[in-house]
């Protein structure tokens, strides 16, 4: 590097961090090492920490500085006195005459480079101790947007200095332990994206949440970035599963959230502003930010970051709105989810339930309690009681020395990549952000519950609720000759089990999907004019809006929920359940009523297969099939098996067979395996008919237990008598587990009975069993009882 005062970006690299900090040293990594697989980033360059300490030392005022900050730690003076204190003497300075000139001729060249006289640039700050790995500096400094022409940048340039010294970085330095003199600052001059009349956003080549190493996670929105970073909007928000991106003929995005966009910014003409906040139009908030395309060209790009910094990393992105191109504007290590351990975590366990207040997204994964601290200003900052729950429209860094005092926090607005999130994580307090509503359903004092244990959506509960937490060491686990899967019925709660060594999904209930996020009945989607309730009508519509075929509402939700509980266990099998809903269920869902005839015994009526060749269930199927073949082929998950439940009879399973393959899901097609749940007499009775016409079957214990003592499983006065340990049900299981393997196909059993019960653990082991299925939470204590019953198998 030379001793020139201002350098070009593909002048510098990640070497230069002591010269130019680690923001404007990772764009000049960038342009050097990542051009050449197509991740573009904008010109510009960058000063260095010399001529920063030159600035000072020109002006004569470090001794000043140095005296300010003294007073400010022996209590004398107020943070915010200090600060205003020392950005005064930055502003009353000038640049020494060669660096001044250093920085217009760069300017001018830029201008020539993109072919524009006042070329608009973005000027960033960059600290020399700025987003090291343990530390995340991000939003502590100024950005100034939209400055043009020589004097314009050099008084940018001058309050980028004197940013350094906001009341908000000197906070956080002192909390980090960082010598306020040792750090300098580098200034970045980019050329400005026309993002203003595009989009932009925030991206993480990790789930910031649950750690989840294996996604990239892209937040948008209408205009400049700023509105994503600092919170001020809810934006849309996408996830990309990684490993399949290097396989051209999928489109492995698993989640697509429309946010609300309510408002973006813009350039301002005229006046001092250089921007705007406005509102955004209908068509702007009904509409996704970015298309399937750019949604994969930009998880792409978080790949080579990633693979080229060999961690997981933190990035800003943005499109011109004139050229359509898409931009790295900045790039740096996430400081939280890297930092933590694969095998230790902690496990927090709501134990009651109660009104839920407020909903949003769930940053962190533990649960806090207090009272409601209504904050609606950072004037008002020093009315925050320390323990309290913070509630505010949105947060910034003026905020930070409150938040690190809060139990937890709830905002307005702001998405999982906004300020209130990131420093939510770093400091370890949980938040539930861009509720909407906090500030007006929360009252000042209320005694609320935040849980973000719950999968990715976060609640707000009136009062304090028990809850536990649990230390988990996954070293400690045995390892077993049972296959051990979990039981996933939630997408949102699937990322929070990531870590356990299952060995795939034994059971997915399509079920949740259908019942929590889409809610409405597949019929009313096919045959909306048949619905006549003005009320499910309406809903319908509102749900389905920005689809102009209602169906497609359905097959993209359900495909998307099955290809985000698939994700963490990809190549794992997971075995995806087909609805298994009773008449009495289904006509629950919106728009169910007329489509659903009343049943004296919906245990015993037109349930699983029966419905799917049924002329009345039949064209509803068809969509679900539609969004298993979508996730299989397209999204590129084939690891995917599908499981057929409460199949009465071979013929059935034949008309049911030969259906899904009417609807492109052929047995044995692109590799696909379908099981049948052994849950009913006929299955074990006739277990060689069915053997031939499956590729495994899973036991269904409490279906199984029903049918052979007689016994209603939801019946309060016979609960005694339900018990899958009965001589009976055992003679039952152990009679499907012998077929099956003289059948030569697999058998399997989802349940808690496992769990529950040690004994029933040990019975299934010395039969045989292949795998055996859990819920989540009680994975880690039963894996112990599994290896202790094959120990005592193997000593027989």
């Amino acid at each position: 590097m030379t001793d020139s005062p201002v350098l070009w970006f593909d002048e510098i690299g990640m070497g230069d961090v002591p010269q130019v900090g680690g923001k404007n040293a990772s764009l000049g990594e960038l342009i050097q090492s990542l051009k050449a697989k197509g991740v573009r980033v904008p010109d510009g360059f960058a000063t260095t920490a010399d001529a920063y300490r030159r600035f000072l030392e020109a002006n004569g005022i470090e001794g000043a500085m140095r005296s300010r900050i003294s007073s400010y730690r022996s209590g004398d003076t107020s943070l915010r006195a200090t600060g205003e204190a020392i950005r005064e003497l930055f502003l009353d300075s000038e640049f020494p005459a060669d660096i001044s000139e250093s920085i217009r001729s760069h300017y001018r060249e830029l201008g020539e480079r993109a072919g524009r006289d006042r070329l608009s640039v973005a000027v960033r700050s960059s600290a020399t101790a700025e987003d090291l790995p343990d530390a995340s500096f991000a939003g502590q400094q100024e950005t100034f947007l939209n400055i043009a022409g020589e004097r314009e940048l050099l008084d940018a340039c001058r309050r980028c200095y004197a940013s350094l010294f906001t009341d908000r970085a000197i906070s956080y330095r002192e909390v980090k332990g960082f010598d306020h003199l040792d750090v300098a600052l580098s200034i970045g001059v980019q050329r400005m994206v026309r993002s203003d009349v595009g989009a932009s956003g925030v991206m993480f080549s990790i789930d910031t949440d649950s750690g989840f190493p294996r996604v990239a996670v892209v937040s948008a929105a209408w205009g400049l970035g700023e509105t994503v970073v600092q919170g001020t909007i809810n934006p849309d928000k996408y996830l990309v599963f990684k490993p399949l991106l290097a396989e051209p003929e999928f489109a492995p995005i698993i989640e697509k959230t429309l946010g609300s966009k309510a408002r973006k910014m813009v350039y301002s003409r005229g006046g001092h502003a250089r921007t705007k906040m406005v509102d955004t139009s209908d068509a702007e908030r009904r509409a996704f930010v970015l298309a399937d395309a750019e949604i994969l060209a930009l998880a792409r790009w978080a790949v080579s970051v990633e693979e080229h910094y060999a961690r997981p990393m933190d990035m800003e992105w943005a499109r011109d709105g004139v050229t359509g191109e898409l931009f790295m504007v900045q790039a740096r290590p996430e400081t939280v989810q890297s930092q933590k351990t694969g095998s230790r975590f902690t496990l927090h366990h709501l134990l009651e339930t109660g009104t839920v207040l407020a909903r949003g997204a769930a940053i962190g994964d533990s649960i806090a309690q207090g009272t409601a601290c209504v904050i609606r200003s950072a004037a008002d900052i020093e009315n925050f009681r320390d323990g309290a729950i913070l509630v505010t429209e949105m947060t910034d860094p003026d905020w930070v020395p409150i938040m690190k005092r809060a139990a937890g926090i709830v905002t307005d607005h702001g998405g999982p990549t906004s300020h209130a999130a990131i420093v939510s994580r770093e400091l370890g307090v949980p938040a539930v952000v861009g509720t909407g509503n906090a500030t007006t359903v929360l009252a000042e004092g209320l005694a609320v519950t935040i849980s973000c244990a719950e999968g990715d959506e976060g609640r707000v509960y009136r009062g304090s609720l028990a809850f536990n937490t649990e230390d988990v060491d996954l070293g400690e686990l045995p390892e077993t000759r049972t296959k051990v899967m979990v039981n996933i019925a939630s997408p949102a709660a699937a990322f929070q089990w990531w870590r356990l060594p299952a060995d795939g999904v034994g059971l997915a209930r399509m079920e949740f999907i259908i019942s929590a996020l889409i809610r409405v009945h597949p019929m009313a989607l096919v045959h909306p004019e048949r619905v006549t309730d003005p009320g499910d009508a309406e809903q319908i519509r509102a749900l389905t809006g920005s689809y102009a075929d209602p169906k497609d509402y359905f097959v993209d939700a359900l495909a998307l929920g099955i290809a985000k509980i698939a994700a963490p266990y990809h190549p794992r099998p997971v075995i995806v359940r087909l609805s298994d809903f009773k008449t009495n269920e289904y006509a629950h869902l919106i728009g169910g009523s007329a489509f659903e005839e009343p049943e004296e015994n919906p245990m015993l009526g037109f349930r699983g297969a029966s419905r799917y060749y049924d002329e009345r269930y039949r064209e509803g199927f068809a969509l679900e099939c539609a969004a298993l073949k979508r996730v299989r082929e397209q999204l590129g998950f084939g690891n995917i098996i599908v499981m057929i439940p409460f199949c009465r009879t071979p013929q059935e399973a034949d008309r049911v067979l030969a259906v899904m393959a009417e609807n492109g899901l052929v047995r044995g097609g692109n590799g696909l395996q379908v099981y049948m749940m052994c849950e009913i007499p006929s299955n074990v009775v006739l277990a060689e008919k069915f053997a031939t016409r499956f590729d495994g079957f899973s036991i269904g214990s409490n279906d199984l237990t029903q049918l052979v003592l007689g016994v209603d499983r939801d019946s309060a006065q016979l609960a005694s008598l339900f018990d899958e340990r009965d001589e009976a049900v055992m003679a039952m299981i152990s009679e499907a587990i012998r077929k099956a393997h003289a059948a030569g196909i697999k058998i399997g059993i989802c349940g808690q009975g496992p769990s529950n019960h040690p004994e029933f653990a040990a019975f299934l082991v010395s039969e045989g069993i292949d795998s055996i299925s859990l819920n989540p939470d009680s994975y880690l204590r039963t894996v112990p009882r599994i290896a202790a019953a094959e120990k005592q198998a193997a000593a027989r």
